[in-house]
Protein backbone atom coordinates (compact mmCIF):
# COMPACT_ATOMS: atom_id res chain seq x y z
CA UNK A 1 0.00 0.00 0.00
CA UNK A 2 1.67 3.47 -0.56
CA UNK A 3 -0.01 6.91 0.19
CA UNK A 4 0.46 9.25 -2.32
CA UNK A 5 -0.45 12.96 -1.37
CA UNK A 6 -1.75 15.67 -4.30
CA UNK A 7 -2.29 19.20 -3.56
CA UNK A 8 -5.60 20.55 -2.94
CA UNK A 9 -5.33 23.18 -5.27
CA UNK A 10 -4.27 20.52 -8.27
CA UNK A 11 -7.68 18.70 -7.98
CA UNK A 12 -10.24 21.00 -8.62
CA UNK A 13 -12.40 19.85 -6.15
CA UNK A 14 -12.12 22.52 -3.26
CA UNK A 15 -13.58 26.15 -3.30
CA UNK A 16 -11.77 29.08 -3.22
CA UNK A 17 -12.44 30.08 0.60
CA UNK A 18 -10.96 26.89 1.37
CA UNK A 19 -8.22 26.64 -0.06
CA UNK A 20 -7.00 30.23 0.79
CA UNK A 21 -8.09 28.93 4.72
CA UNK A 22 -5.56 26.42 4.30
CA UNK A 23 -2.99 28.35 2.57
CA UNK A 24 -3.80 30.85 6.19
CA UNK A 25 -4.14 34.00 3.63
CA UNK A 26 -4.43 36.84 5.86
CA UNK A 27 -7.77 38.11 5.01
CA UNK A 28 -9.33 34.97 6.59
CA UNK A 29 -7.18 35.26 9.99
CA UNK A 30 -10.29 37.67 11.17
CA UNK A 31 -12.41 34.90 10.87
CA UNK A 32 -10.73 32.26 13.27
CA UNK A 33 -9.25 32.07 16.21
CA UNK A 34 -5.94 29.72 15.65
CA UNK A 35 -4.45 27.94 12.65
CA UNK A 36 -4.99 24.11 13.54
CA UNK A 37 -1.58 22.82 13.83
CA UNK A 38 0.72 20.85 17.00
CA UNK A 39 2.36 23.99 17.80
CA UNK A 40 -0.77 26.10 18.49
CA UNK A 41 -2.39 23.20 20.66
CA UNK A 42 -1.12 24.68 23.84
CA UNK A 43 -2.73 28.26 23.08
CA UNK A 44 -5.92 26.83 22.51
CA UNK A 45 -5.58 24.49 25.97
CA UNK A 46 -4.67 28.33 27.38
CA UNK A 47 -8.09 29.56 26.33
CA UNK A 48 -10.03 26.41 26.82
CA UNK A 49 -12.20 27.29 30.04
CA UNK A 50 -14.10 24.09 31.53
CA UNK A 51 -15.20 23.39 34.81
CA UNK A 52 -15.17 20.60 36.91
CA UNK A 53 -18.99 20.57 36.94
CA UNK A 54 -19.16 20.91 33.26
CA UNK A 55 -16.75 17.72 33.17
CA UNK A 56 -19.04 16.02 35.12
CA UNK A 57 -22.37 16.13 33.24
CA UNK A 58 -20.42 15.57 29.96
CA UNK A 59 -19.44 12.23 31.62
CA UNK A 60 -22.70 11.23 33.39
CA UNK A 61 -24.56 11.83 29.97
CA UNK A 62 -22.09 9.61 27.75
CA UNK A 63 -22.80 7.35 30.52
CA UNK A 64 -25.97 7.27 30.23
CA UNK A 65 -25.98 6.86 26.70
CA UNK A 66 -23.79 3.79 26.18
CA UNK A 67 -25.41 2.16 28.75
CA UNK A 68 -27.64 -0.02 26.45
CA UNK A 69 -24.57 -1.53 24.56
CA UNK A 70 -21.02 -2.87 25.47
CA UNK A 71 -18.99 -0.40 25.25
CA UNK A 72 -15.48 -0.51 23.91
CA UNK A 73 -12.47 -0.40 27.19
CA UNK A 74 -10.66 2.37 25.31
CA UNK A 75 -13.84 4.12 24.62
CA UNK A 76 -14.75 3.88 28.43
CA UNK A 77 -11.33 4.60 29.39
CA UNK A 78 -11.93 8.24 27.07
CA UNK A 79 -14.96 8.71 28.92
CA UNK A 80 -13.54 8.48 32.16
CA UNK A 81 -10.60 10.45 31.19
CA UNK A 82 -12.59 13.26 30.57
CA UNK A 83 -12.91 13.99 34.33
CA UNK A 84 -9.62 15.23 34.33
CA UNK A 85 -8.92 18.62 33.93
CA UNK A 86 -5.80 17.84 31.42
CA UNK A 87 -7.94 15.93 29.03
CA UNK A 88 -9.53 17.62 26.28
CA UNK A 89 -10.93 16.26 22.99
CA UNK A 90 -10.99 16.65 19.41
CA UNK A 91 -13.97 16.27 17.73
CA UNK A 92 -16.27 15.94 14.41
CA UNK A 93 -19.74 15.59 13.49
CA UNK A 94 -22.16 13.94 11.08
CA UNK A 95 -25.33 13.14 10.01
CA UNK A 96 -26.69 9.70 10.99
CA UNK A 97 -26.41 8.33 7.52
CA UNK A 98 -27.49 5.02 6.91
CA UNK A 99 -24.42 2.54 6.99
CA UNK A 100 -22.49 5.32 7.68
CA UNK A 101 -22.89 6.63 4.12
CA UNK A 102 -20.26 7.80 1.80
CA UNK A 103 -17.21 7.61 2.99
CA UNK A 104 -16.27 10.29 4.01
CA UNK A 105 -17.59 10.18 7.26
CA UNK A 106 -14.58 7.64 8.00
CA UNK A 107 -12.13 9.61 6.71
CA UNK A 108 -13.43 12.06 9.54
CA UNK A 109 -13.09 9.70 12.36
CA UNK A 110 -10.21 8.38 11.48
CA UNK A 111 -8.63 12.03 11.37
CA UNK A 112 -9.97 12.70 14.72
CA UNK A 113 -8.72 9.75 16.35
CA UNK A 114 -5.39 10.16 14.61
CA UNK A 115 -4.59 13.63 15.80
CA UNK A 116 -5.25 13.05 19.34
CA UNK A 117 -2.78 9.98 18.64
CA UNK A 118 -0.24 12.65 17.66
CA UNK A 119 -1.36 14.97 20.23
CA UNK A 120 -0.42 12.40 22.98
CA UNK A 121 2.99 12.01 21.54
CA UNK A 122 3.88 15.83 21.64
CA UNK A 123 2.18 16.35 25.06
CA UNK A 124 2.65 14.00 27.65
CA UNK A 125 1.06 16.08 30.15
CA UNK A 126 -2.46 16.31 28.46
CA UNK A 127 -4.96 13.38 28.04
CA UNK A 128 -7.02 14.00 24.22
CA UNK A 129 -10.02 11.82 23.61
CA UNK A 130 -11.88 11.46 19.96
CA UNK A 131 -15.33 12.61 20.30
CA UNK A 132 -17.95 11.86 17.48
CA UNK A 133 -21.02 14.20 17.15
CA UNK A 134 -24.01 12.25 16.27
CA UNK A 135 -26.92 14.52 14.70
CA UNK A 136 -29.55 13.15 15.98
CA UNK A 137 -31.73 16.21 16.14
CA UNK A 138 -31.10 16.71 12.18
CA UNK A 139 -34.97 15.85 10.55
CA UNK A 140 -33.73 15.85 6.86
CA UNK A 141 -34.48 12.32 6.05
CA UNK A 142 -33.57 12.10 2.85
CA UNK A 143 -30.17 12.88 3.14
CA UNK A 144 -29.70 10.31 5.38
CA UNK A 145 -31.50 7.10 4.11
CA UNK A 146 -29.73 5.58 0.61
CA UNK A 147 -26.38 4.56 0.36
CA UNK A 148 -24.24 3.28 -1.99
CA UNK A 149 -23.03 0.18 -2.73
CA UNK A 150 -21.16 -1.29 -5.82
CA UNK A 151 -23.23 0.44 -8.36
CA UNK A 152 -26.65 0.12 -6.65
CA UNK A 153 -28.28 2.17 -4.38
CA UNK A 154 -30.35 0.95 -1.15
CA UNK A 155 -32.57 3.20 0.17
CA UNK A 156 -34.83 3.19 3.45
CA UNK A 157 -38.61 3.51 3.38
CA UNK A 158 -40.19 4.36 6.27
CA UNK A 159 -43.19 7.31 7.12
CA UNK A 160 -41.77 8.01 10.27
CA UNK A 161 -40.98 12.00 11.10
CA UNK A 162 -39.42 14.06 13.13
CA UNK A 163 -35.78 14.14 14.59
CA UNK A 164 -33.83 11.40 12.99
CA UNK A 165 -32.04 10.06 16.12
CA UNK A 166 -35.18 9.02 17.28
CA UNK A 167 -36.42 6.90 14.65
CA UNK A 168 -37.62 3.32 14.90
CA UNK A 169 -35.05 1.52 12.47
CA UNK A 170 -38.11 -0.68 11.78
CA UNK A 171 -37.93 -1.48 8.10
CA UNK A 172 -33.79 -1.45 7.70
CA UNK A 173 -34.07 -5.30 7.45
CA UNK A 174 -35.41 -5.59 4.04
CA UNK A 175 -31.90 -3.56 3.31
CA UNK A 176 -29.95 -6.04 4.62
CA UNK A 177 -32.29 -9.02 3.04
CA UNK A 178 -31.08 -7.48 -0.15
CA UNK A 179 -27.24 -6.82 0.36
CA UNK A 180 -25.15 -9.16 -1.82
CA UNK A 181 -23.82 -10.54 1.71
CA UNK A 182 -24.43 -10.38 5.02
CA UNK A 183 -22.58 -8.28 7.32
CA UNK A 184 -22.60 -9.22 10.85
CA UNK A 185 -22.41 -5.30 12.32
CA UNK A 186 -25.22 -3.62 10.62
CA UNK A 187 -27.24 -7.10 11.08
CA UNK A 188 -26.54 -6.40 14.92
CA UNK A 189 -26.68 -2.55 15.25
CA UNK A 190 -30.34 -2.01 12.90
CA UNK A 191 -31.84 -5.78 14.33
CA UNK A 192 -30.61 -6.35 17.61
CA UNK A 193 -29.31 -2.99 19.12
CA UNK A 194 -30.44 -0.18 17.22
CA UNK A 195 -34.19 0.61 18.14
CA UNK A 196 -33.64 4.22 17.26
CA UNK A 197 -31.08 5.41 14.08
CA UNK A 198 -29.01 7.35 17.51
CA UNK A 199 -28.52 3.65 19.41
CA UNK A 200 -27.58 1.95 16.05
CA UNK A 201 -25.26 4.42 14.73
CA UNK A 202 -23.88 4.39 18.34
CA UNK A 203 -22.82 0.68 17.90
CA UNK A 204 -21.75 0.77 14.33
CA UNK A 205 -18.93 3.70 15.94
CA UNK A 206 -18.20 1.97 18.76
CA UNK A 207 -17.70 -1.12 17.45
CA UNK A 208 -15.53 0.11 14.24
CA UNK A 209 -13.83 2.74 16.36
CA UNK A 210 -13.85 2.13 19.92
CA UNK A 211 -10.76 0.56 20.57
CA UNK A 212 -9.00 3.66 19.08
CA UNK A 213 -10.40 5.18 22.34
CA UNK A 214 -13.30 7.18 19.82
CA UNK A 215 -16.49 8.66 21.87
CA UNK A 216 -20.08 9.26 20.12
CA UNK A 217 -21.82 11.93 22.00
CA UNK A 218 -25.69 12.77 21.00
CA UNK A 219 -26.87 16.32 22.13
CA UNK A 220 -30.14 15.45 21.98
CA UNK A 221 -30.27 15.31 26.01
CA UNK A 222 -32.54 16.53 28.76
CA UNK A 223 -29.63 17.04 30.86
CA UNK A 224 -27.08 18.17 28.26
CA UNK A 225 -29.87 20.87 26.98
CA UNK A 226 -29.53 22.65 30.80
CA UNK A 227 -26.54 24.02 29.66
CA UNK A 228 -28.60 25.96 26.33
CA UNK A 229 -31.18 27.47 28.30
CA UNK A 230 -29.20 31.21 28.17
CA UNK A 231 -28.91 31.26 24.63
CA UNK A 232 -32.52 29.30 24.32
CA UNK A 233 -33.59 32.74 26.26
CA UNK A 234 -31.39 35.30 24.10
CA UNK A 235 -33.07 33.67 21.24
CA UNK A 236 -36.77 34.17 22.06
CA UNK A 237 -36.00 37.97 23.71
CA UNK A 238 -34.33 39.70 20.47
CA UNK A 239 -32.58 38.53 17.15
CA UNK A 240 -28.86 39.12 18.52
CA UNK A 241 -27.16 36.17 17.12
CA UNK A 242 -29.07 36.75 13.30
CA UNK A 243 -27.44 39.98 13.32
CA UNK A 244 -23.76 38.87 14.61
CA UNK A 245 -24.05 36.08 11.52
CA UNK A 246 -25.06 38.16 9.36
CA UNK A 247 -22.35 41.10 10.02
CA UNK A 248 -19.65 38.34 9.52
CA UNK A 249 -21.16 36.88 6.33
CA UNK A 250 -21.28 39.88 5.01
CA UNK A 251 -17.57 40.62 5.85
CA UNK A 252 -16.58 37.35 3.73
CA UNK A 253 -18.84 38.73 0.94
CA UNK A 254 -17.22 41.30 0.95
CA UNK A 255 -13.82 39.56 0.29
CA UNK A 256 -15.42 37.70 -2.50
CA UNK A 257 -16.97 34.43 -0.72
CA UNK A 258 -19.98 33.25 -0.47
CA UNK A 259 -21.30 32.09 3.04
CA UNK A 260 -22.90 28.30 3.68
CA UNK A 261 -25.26 29.03 5.92
CA UNK A 262 -28.24 31.56 6.66
CA UNK A 263 -29.63 32.88 9.59
CA UNK A 264 -33.19 33.51 10.93
CA UNK A 265 -34.62 35.93 13.64
CA UNK A 266 -35.22 32.58 15.69
CA UNK A 267 -32.52 29.69 15.19
CA UNK A 268 -34.21 26.93 17.11
CA UNK A 269 -36.58 24.09 16.56
CA UNK A 270 -39.29 22.82 18.42
CA UNK A 271 -38.63 19.09 19.55
CA UNK A 272 -41.16 16.47 20.10
CA UNK A 273 -41.77 12.54 19.30
CA UNK A 274 -42.34 12.92 15.60
CA UNK A 275 -42.10 16.67 15.57
CA UNK A 276 -39.26 18.85 14.12
CA UNK A 277 -40.60 21.94 13.14
CA UNK A 278 -39.24 26.13 13.21
CA UNK A 279 -40.36 28.37 15.66
CA UNK A 280 -41.15 31.79 14.66
CA UNK A 281 -41.78 35.12 16.30
CA UNK A 282 -45.09 36.36 15.50
CA UNK A 283 -44.80 39.63 17.62
CA UNK A 284 -46.44 38.93 20.57
CA UNK A 285 -46.41 35.34 20.81
CA UNK A 286 -44.64 32.04 18.90
CA UNK A 287 -45.88 30.13 16.50
CA UNK A 288 -44.09 25.79 15.74
CA UNK A 289 -44.10 25.96 12.05
CA UNK A 290 -46.66 23.72 10.41
CA UNK A 291 -48.75 22.94 14.17
CA UNK A 292 -51.08 24.52 15.76
CA UNK A 293 -49.00 24.68 18.90
CA UNK A 294 -48.53 28.99 19.82
CA UNK A 295 -46.92 30.14 23.00
CA UNK A 296 -46.92 33.36 24.67
CA UNK A 297 -43.53 34.91 25.43
CA UNK A 298 -43.50 34.56 29.21
CA UNK A 299 -45.10 31.22 27.79
CA UNK A 300 -42.13 30.03 26.16
CA UNK A 301 -39.83 31.69 28.23
CA UNK A 302 -40.86 29.31 31.15
CA UNK A 303 -40.92 26.62 29.26
CA UNK A 304 -37.03 26.87 28.11
CA UNK A 305 -36.39 27.23 31.70
CA UNK A 306 -38.61 23.76 32.70
CA UNK A 307 -38.00 22.19 29.38
CA UNK A 308 -34.89 23.11 27.64
CA UNK A 309 -34.97 19.68 25.62
CA UNK A 310 -37.71 20.65 23.93
CA UNK A 311 -35.44 23.80 21.99
CA UNK A 312 -33.14 22.13 19.45
CA UNK A 313 -30.53 24.16 17.57
CA UNK A 314 -30.26 24.54 14.04
CA UNK A 315 -26.78 24.82 11.80
CA UNK A 316 -25.93 28.04 13.55
CA UNK A 317 -26.83 27.37 17.02
CA UNK A 318 -25.63 23.66 17.01
CA UNK A 319 -21.77 24.02 17.01
CA UNK A 320 -21.91 26.97 19.95
CA UNK A 321 -24.13 23.81 21.81
CA UNK A 322 -21.31 21.39 20.75
CA UNK A 323 -18.68 23.70 22.11
CA UNK A 324 -20.74 24.62 25.45
CA UNK A 325 -20.88 20.85 26.33
CA UNK A 326 -17.27 19.59 25.42
CA UNK A 327 -13.70 20.68 26.77
CA UNK A 328 -12.54 20.84 22.68
CA UNK A 329 -9.69 22.02 21.15
CA UNK A 330 -10.36 21.64 17.64
CA UNK A 331 -13.52 20.64 15.39
CA UNK A 332 -12.44 18.32 12.21
CA UNK A 333 -14.52 18.56 9.05
CA UNK A 334 -15.04 19.27 5.69
CA UNK A 335 -14.91 22.18 3.47
CA UNK A 336 -18.59 23.47 3.56
CA UNK A 337 -18.44 22.84 7.48
CA UNK A 338 -15.23 24.94 7.82
CA UNK A 339 -16.74 27.72 5.62
CA UNK A 340 -20.06 27.74 7.87
CA UNK A 341 -17.64 27.69 10.91
CA UNK A 342 -15.82 30.82 9.68
CA UNK A 343 -19.66 32.54 10.27
CA UNK A 344 -19.97 32.04 13.74
CA UNK A 345 -16.62 33.50 15.79
CA UNK A 346 -18.73 36.01 16.34
CA UNK A 347 -21.60 34.16 18.39
CA UNK A 348 -18.82 32.61 20.35
CA UNK A 349 -16.68 35.69 21.36
CA UNK A 350 -20.51 37.11 22.11
CA UNK A 351 -21.26 34.32 24.80
CA UNK A 352 -17.66 33.90 25.36
CA UNK A 353 -16.63 30.60 24.58
CA UNK A 354 -13.57 29.55 23.00
CA UNK A 355 -13.59 29.51 19.21
CA UNK A 356 -12.08 26.00 18.32
CA UNK A 357 -9.48 25.48 15.66
CA UNK A 358 -11.08 24.88 12.55
CA UNK A 359 -9.27 21.50 11.04
CA UNK A 360 -9.51 19.95 7.31
CA UNK A 361 -10.68 16.34 8.02
CA UNK A 362 -8.73 14.20 5.73
CA UNK A 363 -9.05 13.02 2.07
CA UNK A 364 -8.51 10.11 0.17
CA UNK A 365 -9.36 8.78 -3.03
CA UNK A 366 -8.73 4.55 -2.33
CA UNK A 367 -7.71 2.73 -5.56
CA UNK A 368 -7.75 -1.04 -5.33
CA UNK A 369 -4.97 -3.53 -6.50
CA UNK A 370 -6.25 -3.99 -10.18
CA UNK A 371 -6.70 -0.14 -10.84
CA UNK A 372 -3.32 0.36 -9.42
CA UNK A 373 -2.18 -1.81 -12.35
CA UNK A 374 -4.09 -0.30 -14.85
CA UNK A 375 -2.43 3.17 -13.52
CA UNK A 376 0.60 1.98 -13.90
CA UNK A 377 0.00 0.27 -17.55
CA UNK A 378 -1.71 3.49 -18.65
CA UNK A 379 1.46 5.28 -17.62
CA UNK A 380 -0.40 8.33 -15.59
CA UNK A 381 -0.05 9.68 -12.12
CA UNK A 382 -1.89 10.49 -9.15
CA UNK A 383 -2.57 14.16 -9.96
CA UNK A 384 -3.51 13.03 -13.57
CA UNK A 385 -6.90 11.34 -11.93
CA UNK A 386 -8.86 14.84 -11.05
CA UNK A 387 -8.48 15.68 -14.54
CA UNK A 388 -11.95 16.21 -16.67
CA UNK A 389 -12.28 13.35 -19.31
CA UNK A 390 -11.70 16.02 -22.32
CA UNK A 391 -8.24 16.66 -20.65
CA UNK A 392 -7.47 12.80 -19.98
CA UNK A 393 -7.93 12.12 -23.96
CA UNK A 394 -5.69 14.52 -24.58
CA UNK A 395 -3.02 14.01 -22.24
CA UNK A 396 -3.27 10.10 -23.76
CA UNK A 397 -3.06 11.72 -27.38
CA UNK A 398 0.07 13.05 -26.47
CA UNK A 399 1.71 10.45 -24.72
CA UNK A 400 0.41 7.57 -27.21
CA UNK A 401 0.66 9.86 -30.53
CA UNK A 402 3.64 10.38 -32.42
CA UNK A 403 1.63 12.53 -34.91
CA UNK A 404 1.20 16.55 -34.72
CA UNK A 405 -2.20 17.37 -34.51
CA UNK A 406 -2.12 21.07 -33.75
CA UNK A 407 -2.47 23.61 -36.33
CA UNK A 408 -0.27 26.81 -34.65
CA UNK A 409 2.31 26.94 -37.50
CA UNK A 410 -1.01 26.70 -40.18
CA UNK A 411 -2.82 29.74 -38.15
CA UNK A 412 0.64 31.73 -38.06
CA UNK A 413 0.52 31.74 -41.78
CA UNK A 414 -2.49 31.95 -42.68
CA UNK A 415 -2.59 35.38 -40.12
CA UNK A 416 0.51 36.43 -42.12
CA UNK A 417 -0.85 35.49 -45.62
CA UNK A 418 -3.86 37.53 -44.79
CA UNK A 419 -2.28 40.48 -43.66
CA UNK A 420 -0.13 40.88 -46.88
CA UNK A 421 -3.82 40.48 -48.58
CA UNK A 422 -5.59 43.14 -46.52
CA UNK A 423 -2.41 45.87 -47.08
CA UNK A 424 -2.68 45.29 -51.08
CA UNK A 425 -6.25 45.55 -50.28
CA UNK A 426 -6.00 49.03 -48.84
CA UNK A 427 -4.07 50.01 -51.69
CA UNK A 428 -6.19 49.04 -54.34
CA UNK A 429 -10.13 49.65 -52.54
CA UNK A 430 -10.13 50.09 -49.15
CA UNK A 431 -13.85 48.55 -49.08
CA UNK A 432 -11.83 45.10 -49.86
CA UNK A 433 -10.74 45.43 -46.42
CA UNK A 434 -14.35 43.91 -44.46
CA UNK A 435 -14.29 41.06 -47.15
CA UNK A 436 -10.53 40.49 -47.20
CA UNK A 437 -10.83 39.93 -43.21
CA UNK A 438 -13.99 37.84 -43.17
CA UNK A 439 -12.43 35.41 -45.70
CA UNK A 440 -9.18 35.52 -43.02
CA UNK A 441 -12.05 34.39 -40.66
CA UNK A 442 -13.48 31.57 -42.83
CA UNK A 443 -9.96 30.08 -43.59
CA UNK A 444 -9.63 30.09 -40.06
CA UNK A 445 -12.63 28.41 -39.33
CA UNK A 446 -11.92 25.73 -42.28
CA UNK A 447 -8.18 24.97 -40.41
CA UNK A 448 -10.07 24.41 -37.04
CA UNK A 449 -12.38 22.09 -38.48
CA UNK A 450 -9.37 19.89 -40.22
CA UNK A 451 -8.12 19.93 -36.69
CA UNK A 452 -10.85 18.73 -35.25
CA UNK A 453 -11.45 15.77 -37.79
CA UNK A 454 -7.79 14.98 -37.44
CA UNK A 455 -8.52 14.55 -33.52
CA UNK A 456 -10.93 12.44 -33.72
CA UNK A 457 -9.23 10.78 -36.47
CA UNK A 458 -6.74 9.88 -33.53
CA UNK A 459 -9.21 9.18 -31.10
CA UNK A 460 -10.60 6.47 -33.64
CA UNK A 461 -7.32 5.40 -33.85
CA UNK A 462 -6.38 5.13 -29.82
CA UNK A 463 -10.05 4.21 -29.23
CA UNK A 464 -8.94 1.30 -26.91
CA UNK A 465 -6.59 3.48 -24.68
CA UNK A 466 -8.70 5.99 -24.42
CA UNK A 467 -11.33 3.76 -23.39
CA UNK A 468 -9.76 1.88 -20.75
CA UNK A 469 -8.50 5.42 -19.50
CA UNK A 470 -12.14 6.73 -19.10
CA UNK A 471 -13.52 4.02 -17.63
CA UNK A 472 -10.82 3.91 -15.16
CA UNK A 473 -12.09 7.45 -14.06
CA UNK A 474 -15.73 6.74 -13.75
CA UNK A 475 -14.52 3.87 -11.54
CA UNK A 476 -12.48 6.15 -8.95
CA UNK A 477 -15.26 9.14 -9.69
CA UNK A 478 -18.69 7.82 -9.59
CA UNK A 479 -21.90 10.00 -10.63
CA UNK A 480 -18.88 12.12 -11.82
CA UNK A 481 -18.64 13.18 -7.97
CA UNK A 482 -14.98 12.42 -5.36
CA UNK A 483 -15.30 8.93 -4.64
CA UNK A 484 -15.47 9.48 -0.95
CA UNK A 485 -18.87 11.60 -1.57
CA UNK A 486 -20.48 9.06 -3.49
CA UNK A 487 -19.14 5.41 -2.34
CA UNK A 488 -19.93 3.75 1.06
CA UNK A 489 -17.47 1.91 2.78
CA UNK A 490 -18.46 -1.57 2.50
CA UNK A 491 -17.38 -1.26 -1.23
CA UNK A 492 -13.56 -2.02 -0.09
CA UNK A 493 -14.21 -3.02 3.21
CA UNK A 494 -15.85 -6.35 2.72
CA UNK A 495 -12.48 -6.96 0.73
CA UNK A 496 -10.12 -5.55 2.71
CA UNK A 497 -11.06 -5.54 6.43
CA UNK A 498 -7.91 -3.92 6.93
CA UNK A 499 -9.26 -0.86 5.67
CA UNK A 500 -9.52 1.51 8.28
CA UNK A 501 -6.27 0.35 10.06
CA UNK A 502 -4.52 1.40 6.52
CA UNK A 503 -6.25 5.03 6.56
CA UNK A 504 -4.92 5.06 10.33
CA UNK A 505 -1.25 5.94 8.56
CA UNK A 506 -1.73 9.19 7.37
CA UNK A 507 -1.37 12.38 9.01
CA UNK A 508 -4.68 14.46 9.44
CA UNK A 509 -2.22 17.54 9.53
CA UNK A 510 -0.95 17.57 6.32
CA UNK A 511 -4.62 18.92 4.24
CA UNK A 512 -3.28 17.07 1.38
CA UNK A 513 -5.29 14.87 -0.71
CA UNK A 514 -4.28 11.37 -0.26
CA UNK A 515 -4.50 8.94 -3.09
CA UNK A 516 -4.18 5.31 -1.44
CA UNK A 517 -3.21 2.63 -3.64
CA UNK A 518 -3.43 -1.01 -2.87
CA UNK A 519 -1.02 -3.38 -3.98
Amino acid sequence: MKILPVEAEKTGAFSKLYLDYISQKEDLSLFYNLFPSIENIEQQIAQKKFKADQRGLLTDALKRQYSDIVIKQAAEKGIDELLNDHTFTITTGHQLNLFTGPLYLIYKTVAIIKACEILKRKYSKYSFVPVFWIATEDHDFAEINHFHLFGKTYTWETRQKGAVGRLSCEGIEKILNELPEKVELFEKAYLENGSTLSKATRYILNELFGDYGLVVLDGDDASLKQVLKPVIKEEIEGDTICKIVEKTTKSLEDLGYNGQVFPREINLFYLKEGLRERIINEGDHFRVNNTDIVYSRSEILRLAEEEPEVFSPNVVLRPLYQEMLLPNLAYIGGPSELTYWLQLKGIFNHFGIAFPMLMPRLFFLIINAANSKKITKLNINEEDLFKSVVELKELYLDMHSSEHIETEEEHSLLNYIFKMLQTKAADIDPTLIAYTEAEAKRASDIIHNVEKRFKKALEKKHEQGIQQLIGLKEKLFPANTLQERYDNFLNFYINDPDLISKLMTADPFDFRFKVLLQE
